[in-house]
């Protein structure tokens, strides 16, 4: 190897700032209430960067990546002696006219590729590792819709921040310094329904999105009685600071089944941004106001996450699968 940067795996795991990618599997899985089971995914995950470069080297060019985050019920028994600070299981949000539900999950894994078999190939070797010692919960593979539109016709993620600003709002800082360099993660599947939002005219589906359909133009509401879907996700402070989140979101869909769908995955260095994002959604601004987005969108699924960074993670799976294997 001569050491140029081609010849290796781009990007290392639990790299939250990888690029959006062109194809895209968010799988959750429940891991078994056994001793057995927990030793298998710390070992599993204490070799997932090993893993990456396994399957990325056979295409360098097609960027694999893949981030594992840890749920609240198998952060207590995988580390219980120390957690994020905010890290707790989806709260369900009860709304004016709709509900996000809360749903299971103890593993998420995030992998990215510029090419879907790729992600293929590393989920099936990922999951013949883990073998008995998870039960699958859901399964999702995305992709990207042309011009990085969602199956509503609207360009997705404009808003992300980049550069400096993509740490400072991502990634946890010396606020909680035994987990900086991690991040909370929300998950949320919806199903949308196509036909209803092909019945809405375009310029009120502009102004339910907040953008111009076509240039992707933000449309200013603030003074509209009833704010769209991009203000009620614009978050700030009692001091007037916004606080911004990385989503990664990703259309999927099965064509042959009527089902289309966006996969909503935000990366946040604080939880409660993403919470007041989902109360604003769905009890709305002013009292009744929700999001009309969710006349056509319904959550089918609702968990959160940690993802710490690679030295925690490796940490964390090292010293149990140690205690785990001590007499």
């Amino acid at each position: 190897m001569s050491g140029n940067s081609w010849e290796r795996v781009p990007i290392d795991a639990q790299s939250v700032d990888a690029p959006l990618s062109q194809a895209a599997i968010f799988l959750v899985v429940g891991v078994v209430a056994d001793p057995d089971a927990v030793a298998n995914v710390c070992s599993v995950l204490g070799g997932l960067d090993d893993l990456v470069k396994t399957v990325g080297f056979r295409e360098l060019s097609a960027r694999l990546s893949c981030i594992v985050g840890i749920g609240s019920d198998l952060w207590d028994r995988l580390h219980p002696a120390s957690r994020p600070r905010e890290l707790k299981p989806f709260a369900p949000i009860r709304g004016a006219a709709y509900d996000a539900p809360s749903t299971p999950g103890d593993l998420l894994f995030h992998i990215r590729a510029e090419r879907a078999d790729i992600c293929f190939e590393f989920e099936r070797i990922l999951l013949d590792a883990l073998g008995s010692a998870v039960s699958m919960i859901d399964e999702v593979s995305g992709f990207r819709y042309f011009d990085a539109r969602d199956l509503l016709g609207f360009v997705h993620g404009t808003a992300n921040p980049s550069g400096p600003d993509l740490y400072a709002s991502a990634l946890v800082g010396d606020e909680d310094a035994d987990f900086a360099g991690g991040s909370y993660v929300v998950v949320q599947k919806y199903l949308h329904d196509l036909g209803a939002w092909g019945r809405v005219p375009t310029p009120l589906q502009e102004e339910i999105i907040g953008r111009r359909k076509i240039d992707n133009i933000e449309i200013d509401d603030d003074d509209a009685p009833r704010k769209s879907h991009k203000s009620l996700c614009t978050i700030t402070d009692a001091e007037g600071t916004e606080h911004d989140i990385l989503r990664d979101n990703m259309p999927f869909g099965r064509a042959g089944h009527g089902e289309f769908g966006t996969y909503f995955i935000g990366y946040t260095r604080h939880l409660w941004v993403i919470e007041k994002m989902l109360q604003r959604m769905y009890v709305g601004d002013s009292a009744g106001a929700y999001d009309r987005l969710l006349d056509v969108s319904k959550p089918q699924t609702g968990t959160t996450f940690f993802a710490p960074s690679r030295r925690t993670l490796e940490a964390i799976t090292q010293a149990d699968t140690a205690s785990l294997a001590s007499p």
